[in-house]
């Protein structure tokens, strides 16, 4: 097996998002997409963006909004460490991601991320902002690496 990242557009990791992730459909925008290669198949693909959250979103962050793979051993923690890679090239100083408290983390503990908050944001999204998606309800946990 032979790994390999490679750049992809926003509309391409959309599109795999939509048909292999769990829980979560394609993002509405993103800063850029990147995907990851075994030999000729494409086994996942991670989607960067600004942060979801306006109260950390200064200029100098930097959120992975999705990360989608088949499940190919690895391809999660290379795509997460790609990801900082290009960030810090582009300038920025923290990189953050979300998961479900019901996911264990180990790629990122893999990728040099760190546990911020145990349990942040809240279950699911509400008022005008609620579009009804089917999204677990569930705490998120934030993983935040800095870049240096």
């Amino acid at each position: 097996m032979s790994l390999c990242i490679k750049p992809i557009t926003l509309a391409e990791a959309n599109y795999y998002v939509d048909k292999n992730h769990r829980h979560h459909r394609a993002t509405v925008g993103g800063k850029f997409a990147i995907s990851c290669w075994n030999n000729e198949i494409m086994v996942g693909v991670a989607i960067c963006g600004r942060p979801v959250s306006r109260y950390l979103d200064n200029g100098e962050i930097l959120e992975i909004n999705r990360v989608c793979t088949d499940g190919t051993k690895n391809a999660c923690s290379m795509l997460y460490g790609a990801c900082c890679r290009i960030a810090k090239e582009m300038g920025y100083k923290k990189v953050i991601t979300y998961i479900l408290t019901s996911e264990s983390g180990t790629s990122l503990i893999a990728s040099s991320f760190i546990l911020e908050k145990e349990k942040a944001g809240g279950t699911h999204w509400t008022g005008e902002r609620d579009l009804q998606q089917e999204l677990p309800f569930e705490y998120k946990k934030l993983y935040v690496r800095y870049l240096k």
